[in-house]
């Protein structure tokens, strides 16, 4: 738990003041936002740590500086903007902080359609800080945008990571047949293989592993080439990240037109900002799944003052399931 003598008008905040390596990040006294209407300002206790928060400490995604990165929270609602009903002060909740970001503050607000209520779930408050990026996107990803079908085979780089993590579990819930996972080394197949795939391979190894309905590619680079490659006929490739930070991979058009098969995009900040209340609908789905022990997520804790380590971990592809740095104090509700 962080302590400090701020006033109610200050907090303190891990800030990027400007763009570079992890290093650059420092904890700030920064001005405590306050609810606007339709807004729901949350006293943070965990924030969860993401590849996005390095691409916008990076530079990659054009924010304004100093900026307070955080894209997921879970604590206790603050205040309530001119006509947001259905949450009180105090409640416990969980919320997605996508859009402005500033979750890794002792203090965030964000659309009150992308805070979810916690009452009576009995999930820690360390574990439903981590539902509403990876797991609302798991949902989202395979029902909206891929369509997916009972029966159907999925594939997903990245199996051992945040959202990989989420992705076969969900799509075991939703009805698909094979699900296979890959990963970048050996080490993490162990670890991938607890998240609900029939298989996990090394991503080296993809070309003997046959064809699938659905491909989830957050990679990019030749995994992006070989995911699309594994499509059966009608098959659907989501794009939705380039972890490696390889070049963009072309796609031609007249391909996909003689193959029948289809490739479609994910971004879940610009989802929630355009669908505020569908992605709130996901994440309260994605809280149920995970409070009736359906879906699982493993989670390992950081003081906010170390998110710099968390950064350079996720960075380094060493992380498996998901990481969360402690803003305020623990709680079960």
């Amino acid at each position: 738990m962080m302590n400090s003598a701020h006033s109610t008008h200050t907090m303190q905040a891990m800030t990027i003041p400007e763009f570079g390596t992890a290093d650059v990040l420092r904890l700030a006294e920064v001005k405590t936002p306050e609810p606007g209407p339709g807004q729901v300002s949350v006293e943070v206790a965990y924030a969860g740590a993401n590849f996005a928060e390095v691409l916008f400490r990076q530079g990659v995604v054009d924010v304004p500086l100093p900026y307070v990165p955080g894209i997921e929270v879970s604590g206790h609602v603050r205040a309530l903007g001119e006509g947001v009903r259905g949450l009180s002060v105090g409640q416990p909740v969980a919320a997605l902080t996508i859009v402005d970001g500033g979750g890794y503050g002792e203090v965030v607000t964000t659309a009150a359609e992308l805070v979810a209520p916690l009452d009576g779930s009995g999930l820690d408050l360390d574990v439903a800080a981590v539902l509403p990026s990876n797991s609302t996107t798991a949902f989202l990803v395979l029902e909206r945008v891929a369509r997916l079908q009972r029966g159907e085979s999925v594939l997903v780089h990245a199996a051992a990571g945040g959202v990989g993590s989420q992705l076969g579990q969900v799509a075991r819930l939703l009805g698909a047949g094979r699900v296979v996972g890959t990963v970048g080394s050996a080490a993490k197949i162990d670890a991938a293989k607890g998240f609900g795939y029939d298989e996990v391979i090394l991503r080296d190894e993809l070309a003997g592993a046959g064809e699938f309905d659905i491909v989830v590619d957050m990679v990019g680079g030749p995994a992006r080439r070989t995911g699309l490659d594994a499509l059966a006929p009608m098959g659907r490739l989501i794009v939705m990240g380039n972890a490696s930070g390889a070049d963009d991979v072309a796609v031609p058009a007249n391909e996909l037109w003689f193959t029948n098969k289809t490739v479609s995009g994910f971004n879940l900040a610009a989802f929630s900002g355009a669908f505020p209340a569908d992605a709130g609908r996901a994440l309260r789905r994605a809280i149920a799944a995970a409070a009736s022990g359906e879906l699982r997520v493993r989670v390992e804790e950081l003081p906010l003052t170390r998110a710099a380590e968390a950064h350079r971990r996720i960075e380094s592809g060493s992380t498996t399931g998901k990481l969360v740095l402690a803003v305020g104090a623990d709680d079960t509700v």
